[in-house]
Order: structure tokens, then sequence, then C-alpha cells
């Protein structure tokens, strides 16, 4: 069975209000695109194209807008409500209810506002595919993934030894035992959605994402993926990281005339849609520069991924 993908794109955002008071933070621009554009081309660059997009009751009618079916990306898109955020591991409870995902679905996880980039990634993203669903199929081994920050004690921490073992993980720890974050992308083998229903609410009523991870530690089946050292990665849950965020992808862009998360260009370069589909539903992007961008790898054929 393919892995499919759940982008949590909940949440009040009150930490970015009032600019959230009106519109999803995930509909926020990061620099040349909404911030939904970067954790979907993450998806789509692992190969997924079964993908549920859970937003909030008001904001879904936007996100529609937005990005439609998904079928001009060549991916099929289905949407889903959080009608108030009861937790990350909310989203696999979301996905069985509404039959997207069943106890036999092996599903990636990323967050609205996480935004990964470096050279390499998309190739490390489908390794952990194939591990979760495919030739080294394990059917309980779950994949999270490490980033070395010098303030640790604001995320998820796992510590790692020296083989790359995960031995222990903890939610914002007083004195952290490593300083890798765990960061809002996840991947988790079929049966994810039975192991939820073992998950004890916290004292705040959410269903905790290291509880989850927990359980899979407990059985010896978690397994820490360490970002490169030169990757960069976004939690755009604050004005200054989305100031950083979008610092970084206009920089980028300028220097190597490429775009970062060009939903298009990842489909064309999945084979998921030809140049005709790209050019019939980018046409009302003409006249900018992301439009300008699809419309010149096309005709110099210079397309590159991220």
């Amino acid at each position: 069975m393919r892995v499919k993908g759940i982008l949590l794109a909940g949440g009040s955002g009150t930490r970015l209000f009032p600019i959230t008071k009106g519109v999803s933070k995930q509909l926020l621009p990061i620099y040349d695109k909404p911030m939904v554009y970067y954790p979907l081309s993450t998806l789509m660059g692992a190969g997924i194209q079964d993908i549920l997009i859970i937003t909030t009751p008001q904001d879904q009618e936007n996100f529609k807008r937005l990005l439609g079916d998904g079928s001009c990306l060549g991916i099929n898109l289905s949407y889903a409500v959080q009608a108030e955020p009861k937790g990350i591991a909310q989203a696999f409870t979301i996905a069985e209810d509404c039959g997207f995902a069943d106890k036999n679905t092996p599903l990636a996880l990323i967050l609205g506002d996480n935004i990964f980039h470096c050279a390499g990634f998309f190739e490390l993203l489908r390794d952990c595919v194939l591990k979760t669903c495919g030739d080294f199929y394990d059917d309980e081994c779950a994949t999270i993934f490490g980033y070395w920050v010098t303030d640790p004690e604001r995320y998820g921490v796992a510590e790692i030894d020296n083989d790359g073992r995960c031995l222990s993980i903890e939610e914002k720890p007083v004195d952290p035992k490593s300083n890798y974050a765990v960061v809002g992308l996840y991947f988790y083998p079929r049966g994810v959605t039975e192991m939820v229903k073992g998950i004890t609410p916290s004292g705040r009523g959410e269903l905790e994402i290291t509880a989850l991870n927990q359980l899979y530690l407990d059985k010896g089946k978690l397994s820490v993926e360490v970002l490169p050292r030169g990757c960069a990665w976004f939690d755009c849950g604050l004005f200054d990281s989305m100031l950083d965020a979008s610092n970084y992808v206009a920089t980028v862009e300028k220097r190597q005339g490429l775009q970062i998360a060009c939903l298009e260009e990842i489909a064309l370069n999945n084979e998921w849609i030809d140049e005709e589909q790209v050019l019939s539903c980018t046409e009302d992007m003409r006249k900018n520069s992301y439009g300008q961008y699809i419309f010149n790898i096309i005709n110099n054929n210079n397309s590159q991924t991220f």
C-alpha cells in the first residue's frame, strides 16, 4: 500500500495575532508563495500523491480555492476539519474518521508551518518512504527527524547514541539530554491509527505527538534521521521565524535563479503532469515572477527540484 500524507494546517495561530485573526497562518506568505506550499512540496518531493489537508472550519474554503483537488499538480487532495486543536496526533484520528486512512495505511505527517531546504532532502525522504512501505518494509518502525539547535529546551528533544539509535524523547525538557530537536515531519507504518488510540490525553487535554513517538520507542521501533549540517529548517510559528524563512528563501532564489517549493516543477519532475498541463494550470500567473519561472523552465528545459 502506498504511503499517504497528512498536512496539518489547523490551530488558531494566536502567537501571530493580529495577522492571523482573519486568515490561517499557513496561508500567509513566506517571501513569494503561501506558507502551505513549502510543507506540501515536502510531501510531493517524497513521492506522496494522496494528501489530506486538515484545516480549521473557517479556513477550509480558502485552502480549497488556493489548491483545489490537486489535479493540476498530479496529486489527490482531500480536506478535513480540526474543529478545535487537540494535539498533533489528533491528525491520525481525523484521517481515520473522514475515511482517508485506516489501520492498514502507512502515513507521513507534516506540520503546515515547517519549512525544509537542503541538497539531497527529497532523496532522504524517499528512502524513508521505502522503509515505511517498500522493499525494506518494517510494519512497526516509525521515523522522526532530528535537527541540531542551540536552544533544545524549546522543542521535543531526541537523545541519540553513537549508532544513531533513539534512547529517549522528551517534550520541552528543562535539562535537555541532547541538542537534537524533533522537527514537524514524521513517517509512520500501517497501524498508526490504532497506536494513537493507546495514547492518554495530556494534562492540557491533547493527543501529544511525543506520546505517540514514545509508544514506538518503548517497542524499540523508533528511528531518528539526523538532518545534515547545512540543512535549513524553519518552524514558522513566530514573527521572527517567518521573517527568517522569507529572507532565506529570497536570498537563495535570487542567488540561484531557482525556486524553492515550486509545486508545478516538482510535479513535472515526478512525471505526474506534462508540460501542457503545467502551462494550462498556470496561465493566470504568466505575468508574475512565479509564472515566468515555470514558463522558462519548460521552454529552456532546465528544471531542477528544490
